[in-house]
């Protein structure tokens, strides 16, 4: 791997250019992305994610077919991640905190901060709760605020805003 001199103050990220560290925290950290869908609200901070999501989730466009089962996506290395932790289980990054371990650095990164540290930077402007992503902060907006709750249970009539929470 290069050399990565510009480091992330929040998660453990590093980057060989400035500007990628930039479009890291205003993306991920500040909630900033300028890439708006027209056709439902996922925003990103780049061009090409966001023709990525329109083809995948508009156009349907996923010509990745997982051997065994009926996934698909849009990306080869998203059905080598698929494969490796639903079929394969494998969860190489493991917390030094706890025993939580993941597929992703990306979620040992959330786990991170959500779990293990007090730094909540999304602040909701109707009540007092505090969030560590802009999209957490968003779905309680939407759930408890305005009562949104778009996931519904098949065997009761009970709706939830998540649907990890089905």
């Amino acid at each position: 791997e290069g050399k990565k001199p510009f480091k992330c103050d929040i998660w453990d990220y590093s980057f060989s250019q400035k500007s990628k560290l930039k479009t890291h925290v205003t993306s991920i950290h500040d909630g900033k992305k300028q890439f708006k869908c027209d056709i439902c609200d996922y925003s990103s901070s780049q061009k090409s994610d966001m023709n990525r999501h329109v083809a995948s989730v508009h156009d349907d466009k996923k010509p990745f077919q997982c051997e065994i089962c009926d996934y698909r996506c849009s990306l080869k290395g998203g059905m080598k991640k698929h494969v490796a932790s639903v079929h394969e289980n494998k969860r190489p990054f493991k917390c030094e905190i706890c025993e939580y371990t993941c597929s992703q650095k990306g979620n040992l990164q959330r786990h991170l901060t959500s779990a293990h540290t007090n730094k909540k930077p999304f602040k909701c402007d109707i009540c007092t709760a505090n969030f560590t992503t802009k999209q957490n902060l968003k779905i309680h907006i939407a759930g408890v605020h305005e009562g949104k709750k778009p996931f519904e249970c098949d065997i009761c009539d009970y709706s939830f805003p998540q649907k990890s929470k089905l």
